[in-house]
């Protein structure tokens, strides 16, 4: 059944999960509870509005929601019209959201009045004076005078009125998701309907995911995790959804028990601050079958703690905004070391390898940039085809600024990112290899290091580690954990305890954020 579903648009996935059980429940956001009927004549109505009000093929639409079912509807409504969806990150600020908005061409924005202490009505009504292309500002969940209106697009939109589109699932583009630019203006992937479809399809199917199955969607879903392995797997297994706008560990434990969720997505930092509830063995976590845990790396011990006290047969996943994302993941059947050390094999159909800098394939074990060709590679960047050609050749290859290694099984391991090597005194250290020493440490939450210049030696490393909570400890105790288990040279230069530390909405650590931050703040400590 999988691979049937890999060929079609996400229109038809749509459809198909419709026919097959109409009055199933499709979400539940917390707010409302949709039906797959339900939301399958939401998204029509919306369609047929937009297509009335001359939203059409290939035209660009900005979202700017938490997860609401608002913007499921909406996701659906653009696939069916064959439109591009432009997902932005609910904590842009002005200068971000204007740069996305030209660069995306966007002709259409939804939004909210305010979410999470920003004001995204005034964002995007001072946007439209600015970009050219934007023509039509859409309010949910609140209206304002001279803007259309969700709620009201939808009463007036009228399925029977609404004409079809052709799609071609491998050449249409559906989403433009804006990777946060590390270095450099952020860059718009140009993912299909295939793209999009096939990777959803196949995640589940790893998995074993059925309609059986009800999803927490607790990661953005204005990111890729959120977008394709939550909602198109959800979908494409004819399962249902739950969706939580705001991120916090108690109520996603007191969401799973109440609505006997099976598949929790996450990143490593979620587990763990679940974990360490204070209350967290009263809660009824049976229904829990697996999930995947992705975006940072994950200590042996927390992979045990999720399989074991949380009963959920965790697996561990890798890829970019660029490849849908899901390019590797592990098994069922590997043990908690392999998941806790690599992040699987390649998925069916995808293809991985380690390349030196002139691009040419690197002895089994030996570190490299990891370069990928798969169903989920992305078309290219929007409007940027000079940053096109850099990362995507000829041959299909995608090369992801991402250095590992793999070995004789296939199995990947992350080493961390090209861009965060540090080269102290002509020694390479990967942040990533001590990051994950500190992790294995019982006080350390979370952490990371990142190099600062210095006149002798070129650069030096400094690890910032946040602890768990009510631990008390200082930086010499640190260095003396880590100073056994390393090289010498690999040794942190410096240790900070800090409170918190920079995180982008998918829960990774903004490491050139931080990076700035301490350039700034240790500027008398640096030679």
């Amino acid at each position: 059944m999988y691979r049937e579903l890999g060929q079609l648009s996400v229109s038809q996935l749509f459809e198909n999960a419709t026919n097959f059980g109409p009055e199933r429940e499709a979400l539940f956001d917390r707010f409302s509870r949709m039906s797959y009927k339900d939301l399958w004549d939401h998204s029509i109505s919306l369609a047929s509005s937009l297509q009335n009000l001359g939203v059409n093929k290939g035209d660009k639409v900005a979202v700017c929601l938490p997860n609401w079912n608002e913007f499921v509807v909406i996701y659906l409504a653009v696939a069916h019209l064959g439109a591009v969806l432009v997902p932005f990150n609910t904590r842009y600020r002005t200068d971000e959201v204007e740069y996305i908005l030209n660069n995306s061409e966007a002709k259409v924005a939804f939004f909210t009045k305010e979410f999470s202490g920003i004001t995204h009505s005034e964002q995007f009504i001072q946007a439209k004076k600015t970009v050219k292309s934007l023509e039509l500002l859409i309010t949910v969940r609140y209206e304002e005078d001279g803007l259309l209106n969700y709620e009201k697009l939808l009463e007036s939109g009228n399925w029977a009125s609404f004409t079809p589109v052709q799609i071609h699932p491998a050449e249409d583009v559906l989403s433009i998701l804006y990777t946060s630019g590390s270095t450099g203006a952020p860059k718009g992937a140009m993912l299909t309907h295939a793209n999009i479809v096939k990777t959803g399809v196949i995640s589940a199917e790893e998995m074993n995911c059925t309609a059986d199955d009800v999803f927490l969607v607790a990661v953005p879903v204005f990111h890729v995790f959120g977008m394709v392995p939550s909602i198109i797997s959800s979908i494409a297994s004819c399962a249902r959804m739950v969706l939580m706008d705001q991120y916090k560990p108690k109520e996603t434990l007191e969401v799973v028990q109440a609505e006997g969720v099976t598949v929790k997505h996450g990143v490593p930092t979620m587990f763990i601050l679940e974990l360490n509830q204070p209350d967290f063995s009263k809660y009824d976590l049976s229904t829990l079958r697996t999930g995947i845990i992705a975006a940072a790396p994950c200590p042996v011990e927390i992979v045990k703690k999720i399989r074991t006290d949380m009963g959920c047969d965790i697996v561990v996943a890798y890829g970019l905004s660029e490849t849908s994302p899901t390019l590797t993941m592990t098994k069922f059947d590997d043990n908690d070391l392999v998941r806790a050390e690599t992040v699987g094999k390649a998925l069916p159909g995808a293809e991985v390898k380690i390349v030196n800098e002139e691009r040419e394939a690197v002895a089994t074990g030996e570190v490299g940039e990891i370069a990928c060709r798969s169903f989920g590679v992305m078309k290219g960047y929007y409007n940027m085809p000079d940053k096109t050609t850099e990362a995507l050749d000829e041959a299909g290859w995608f090369y992801t600024g991402d250095l590992g290694t793999l070995d004789d099984e296939g199995y990947l391991r992350i080493v961390g990112r090209k861009k965060e090597m540090i080269i102290r005194g002509g020694y390479n250290i990967y942040p990533r290899e001590i990051e994950e020493v500190f992790y294995t440490h019982p006080d350390v939450l979370e952490v990371a290091i990142v190099g600062l210049p210095d006149t002798v030696l070129g650069e030096v490393s400094c690890a910032c580690i946040k602890l768990k909570p009510s631990v008390e400890m200082d930086e010499q105790s640190l260095i003396e954990f880590i100073r056994p288990r390393v090289a010498d040279y690999k040794v942190p230069d410096k240790i900070l305890i800090v409170d918190e530390l920079p995180m982008t909405a998918s829960g990774k650590i903004k490491k050139v954020a931080l990076q700035d931050q301490l350039r700034n703040e240790l500027k008398a400590e640096l030679r």
